[in-house]
């Protein structure tokens, strides 16, 4: 069975985004994007997770009975989250402490359990562990477009306390856009957070739309083309 690249890769980053068109992931993606750190850390997270579960499914997939897929599924998923907690509480404690309970519950996160079960268990390795990356890397752009575009609105500053993924260096990073901006509470709350995402989901189906209107009018210029009257003498 051959394998689409191309098109595994557009479905993850557009087409079918986890976050603009599945719907999925949306409560921790609604819960922790205040800032671009605070996104980057979940997104981050979220891709690693979603590589190694598909990997490791597609490399067991033919060993897996059918009657426990889905409980083996969710063990090896949490096994993962599980490795990538402690790695945060080791590298990036006070971003851990921060993200809190969104990062155990990856393990909730349907678009990992559905791309296991879609996906992974279906096709093989390769195929599988670059799903997983664009998904993450699909999921990843959303969260850090809507974490900047609520950190920008809410507090004047964009890439603020990125120290705390990126160490003291990432320190210099911070842009302050607005001086002696007042804030916008309404961005940083969720209800800002649901506007952001509304918004940014009726972009991409604006935009889907215009497309689909040029590849039409370009794939059928007959049909598109004014009809012309023929005088037809016997």
């Amino acid at each position: 069975m051959s394998v689409d690249y191309r098109k595994i890769t557009l479905d993850g980053l557009w087409h079918n985004n986890p976050a603009l068109v599945q719907l999925l992931g949306l409560c921790p993606l609604l819960a922790v994007t205040a800032s671009v750190v605070n996104a980057l850390g979940l997104g981050i997270a979220s891709t690693l997770v979603l590589v190694s579960s598909n990997l490791t499914v597609s490399l067991f997939r033919k060993l897996v009975p059918e009657t426990v897929r889905l409980p083996i599924f969710v063990m090896i998923i949490a096994s993962f989250v599980t490795a990538i907690e402690l790695v945060m509480q080791a590298l990036t404690y006070e971003l851990y402490l921060i993200l809190g309970i969104f990062i155990p519950l990856i393990v909730t996160n349907c678009a990992i359990m559905g791309r296991a079960d879609a996906f992974a268990v279906k096709n093989p390795v390769r195929a599988s562990v670059l799903d997983g990356f664009m998904m993450g890397v699909g999921f990843t752009l959303v969260l850090v477009l809507l974490g900047g575009l609520r950190e920008v609105l809410g507090t004047g500053v964009l890439f603020g306390n990125m120290h705390l993924l990126f160490g003291e260096t990432a320190r210099s990073w911070e842009l302050t856009l607005f001086d002696n901006y007042p804030g916008f509470l309404f961005a940083i709350l969720p209800p800002g957070a649901f506007v952001g995402l509304g918004l940014m989901i009726a972009l991409k189906n604006v935009f889907d739309a215009r497309l689909e209107r040029r590849r039409r009018a370009q794939s059928s210029p007959i049909d598109n083309a004014p009809s012309k009257r023929v005088r037809v003498t016997g």
